[in-house]
């Protein structure tokens, strides 16, 4: 009895041991939800409906998570950027991301989501916002990308941003 029970433990052990192996080597190789932190230059502008635009620089942060190679969910904070006439104080959104691998180094995507702009009047709105991107690996876990985000549209006017950076994969 008590070696066909230690036979029995042994077995299971062994059973459990190469499904942990399997799942890990599985996860090991797709990598998924793969966390990722960037950081971009972020050229910025503020288009009224009446009057001159307003451009400038500021800086964004981005984090995010991809669960698959279509689908992710991404974060923006940006700030900084004054022309004299209007003053970022802060961009922050959330968006979904539908990925398009093109290549295995390189992806376009496109971004879903709302947004929340406050400038230094101390008014913030809020709206809809959508974009769309690429993304190369530079290195294993290291891409470059740039992308196009109309993070505003009103009525009296719009706010858009070009953003060319880094991003760093867990």
């Amino acid at each position: 009895m008590k070696m066909s029970m230690l036979s029995l433990t042994s077995a299971v052990l062994l059973v459990g041991a190469g499904a942990f192996a399997t799942i890990a080597q599985a996860q090991q190789s797709t990598g998924y939800p793969q966390a990722y932190l960037g950081a971009d230059a972020m050229f910025w502008s503020l288009d009224p409906d009446r009057g001159s635009s307003r451009d400038d620089v500021g800086l964004r942060l981005r984090g995010g998570a991809q669960f698959n190679d279509y689908f992710g969910i991404e974060g923006h904070l940006g700030t900084g950027g004054s022309d004299g006439g209007a003053e970022l104080d802060y961009v922050a959104g959330a968006y979904a991301k539908g990925i398009i691998p093109i290549a295995p180094e390189v992806r376009l995507y496109g971004l879903a989501g709302f947004t929340e702009v406050e400038f230094d009047r101390g008014d913030s709105e809020s709206d809809f916002s959508y974009g769309a991107g690429a993304e190369m690996d530079v290195a294993r876990n290291l891409s470059l990308s740039a992308d196009y985000m109309r993070y505003l549209d009103k009525s009296a006017y719009s706010f858009d941003a070009a953003s060319v950076g880094l991003r760093y994969r867990f």
